[in-house]
């Protein structure tokens, strides 16, 4: 009982607590219907985000050519994380009280049952188990439109288990499980380090270690069809109140307060994307409305449950242009081909956000302020939050490239050159996404 409330006071469902709750005397565990039910819901709009979500916003943003490579990478990995989460990545996440890491105790679900209770002291832990895998399951596939179009899908099989099990969960357990940064104070409500920053560094290593498309900086590489893409990010939108609301760990106000944010963060962030384009290019695009939708989205999850509306909108607006100059300058600086953005957006957001939870999360900014409402020093906070930045940012590139780097030398990253022209639908899976 005591090491579960440990685990409780450390995972990301305490992060959306009120103060109030907190100054409550801990309540014995039981299964609470409404929590269970929103719960499973979140957990099935994760799912949603994943499959078919990311699978169809990053194929429409590929060429004909590659689409069912794509959708089969993120369908795929999302199956063989869901696989790994349960025989060891849970265990290893939110059992045990490391600094870096969990324990085994938990290894194959062992001693997990239907009227056992993990971090969560009113939903069963297989709900928890399940909600959790989700998280894990989408931030790899995210890593995928990164090197997308060129890479072989033995390669990208070994990397999603070696990246899985050598950056994504020691993050969470750092970050959600009671390790070194949640011990710190670090503030990430749904994700900013352990999702979105974590992915997007692997993104930007993979991009450089896979190398650039063939044309690149030559040819258009134009997306084949935006339709897609923006059902996809469609789906991404309605998905994501299951990814920041859900953290809240139950039907509550604070899930509440992280579905409104949900919305307007990325409304606002829709809206300065599209007028900064119309700026800089003359003209708003479609592609640019849901890139900006996506930025949103990305930089309100570490916030979602601690600052409030006007601060969510204040977020969304600096994100959907920082993330803007993501995509075009800073990846121009860069000189990478990272395929659908995934650092420009998603890494880039997720620095934005979670630097920003520092700021808006302050009483005075109409925040919650976080786990101490009493004692919050945004500058303190602020620096707390770059740490966590920082710490992520150079554990998720240093354990990407080991993980790149063993994926080639088992089996090599780059298709050839003769598969790459020919397409990897074709070439690697023997069909193509459309017959005429």
């Amino acid at each position: 009982m005591t090491k579960a409330l440990a685990r409780l006071l450390a995972g990301p469902c305490l992060l959306a607590a009120s103060a109030a709750a907190l100054a409550q005397a801990p309540v014995a565990p039981h299964i609470d219907s409404g929590d269970t039910a929103w719960m499973l819901t979140s957990t099935l709009l994760v799912i949603l985000m994943t499959i078919p979500g990311l699978a169809l916003f990053y194929g429409g943003l590929g060429r004909v050519k590659n689409m069912l490579s794509v959708l089969m990478q993120v369908f795929v990995v999302f199956a063989l994380v869901s696989l790994l989460w349960a025989l060891y990545g849970y265990s290893l996440a939110f059992a045990g009280e490391g600094r870096f890491l969990g324990d085994l105790s938990k290894v194959f679900l062992k001693g997990v049952g239907p009227q056992t209770f993990g971090a969560l002291a009113t939903i069963p832990e297989y709900v928890f188990l399940a909600y959790q895998g989700t998280f894990a399951a989408i931030t790899v596939a995210l890593v995928v439109g990164s090197f997308a179009e060129r890479i072989k899908f033995s390669a990208v099989l070994i990397f999603a288990v070696l990246w899985f099990t050598l950056s994504y969960v020691p993050i969470a357990h750092i970050v959600w499980g009671g390790g070194l940064l949640a011990a710190d104070g670090a503030l990430d409500f749904a994700g900013g380090t352990v999702v979105h920053i974590n992915a997007g560094v692997a993104g930007l290593v993979g991009a450089y270690m896979v190398g650039k498309r063939i044309g690149f900086g030559r040819e258009a590489f134009t997306p084949h069809s935006l339709t897609l893409t923006m059902v996809g990010a469609s789906l991404l939108w309605v998905g994501w109140f299951g990814f920041n609301a859900g953290s809240a760990g139950a039907a509550n106000a604070v899930a509440g307060l992280a579905f409104v944010n949900t919305v307007l963060a990325t409304a606002a962030a829709t809206l300065s994307w599209t007028a900064g384009e119309a700026l800089h290019k003359g003209k708003a695009s479609m592609l640019g409305a849901v890139s900006g939708a996506v930025a949103g989205l990305v930089a309100v999850t570490p916030a979602a449950g601690f600052v409030g509306p006007m601060g969510a909108i204040a977020i969304g607006l600096v994100a959907g242009l920082v993330c803007l100059w993501g995509v075009g300058g800073l990846k121009r600086m860069l000189k990478v081909d990272d395929a659908f953005d995934v650092f420009g957006v998603h890494g880039v957001g997720g620095i934005v956000g979670a630097l920003l939870t520092g700021l808006f999360a302050a009483p005075g900014l109409g925040g919650t302020g976080g786990l101490a409402p009493d004692d919050f020093h945004w500058g303190l906070q602020l620096w707390i939050q770059l740490k966590s930045v920082l710490f992520t940012v150079v554990w998720s590139g240093v354990m990407s490239l080991i993980a790149y780097k063993l994926a080639d030398l088992l089996v090599g990253l780059r298709v050839s050159e003769e598969a790459e022209r020919q397409g990897l639908d074709i070439s690697y899976h023997g069909e193509t996404a459309y017959y005429r």
